[in-house]
Formats: structure tokens, C-alpha cells, sequence
């Protein structure tokens, strides 16, 4: 495996890594809602600026979710998935 493919795996891994942080603790948030349905997006949104605030993963994570860099998996996450963990 070359280095650029290599590096392309690791990056997708680790935006991989974060997204499930941004679930998990949109979840959380979901829950302590009293989990009320119609505010996914709101809840993913403050769940992700709670997550990348403190990351030092996040100009990654923006880089690959603004499409920036094409060698990783941009795939976007549906908020509602949240639910089915």
C-alpha cells in the first residue's frame, strides 16, 4: 500500500471517528429531550459544534464534510440514525 492510500484510510478512519462521537452525543442530547422528534438537525448541529470544539480532528473533519478532500469518504451521516444505536 502506497503512502497516499495509506493516508487517505487513516484520515477516512478518523472522520469515521468523530462522526460517531457526533451521534453518540446527539443521542444524548436527543434523550434529554425527552426524546421529542423534529429537532434532529438541531440536535446533530449543536452535537457536532460540542465535539469538533475541543478536537484537534476538526479541520479534518470540515475539510472532508466541505468536500475538500476527495480521497476520504464523504458520505453524510443521516441524523435520524441516532435512534436505531
Amino acid at each position: 500500500m502506497d503512502n497516499e492510500t495509506r493516508r487517505k484510510k487513516q484520515q477516512a478512519l478518523m472522520v469515521q471517528m468523530v462522526e460517531r462521537k457526533v451521534r453518540s452525543r446527539a443521542k444524548q442530547i436527543y434523550e434529554s429531550r425527552g426524546q421529542a422528534e423534529g429537532r434532529e438537525l438541531e440536535d446533530w448541529f449543536q452535537a457536532e459544534s460540542e465535539v469538533l470544539e475541543n478536537s484537534i480532528l476538526a479541520p479534518l473533519y470540515r475539510r472532508v464534510k466541505n468536500g475538500q478532500d476527495a480521497g476520504v469518504d464523504q458520505a453524510t451521516p443521516d441524523p435520524t440514525e441516532q435512534r436505531s444505536i
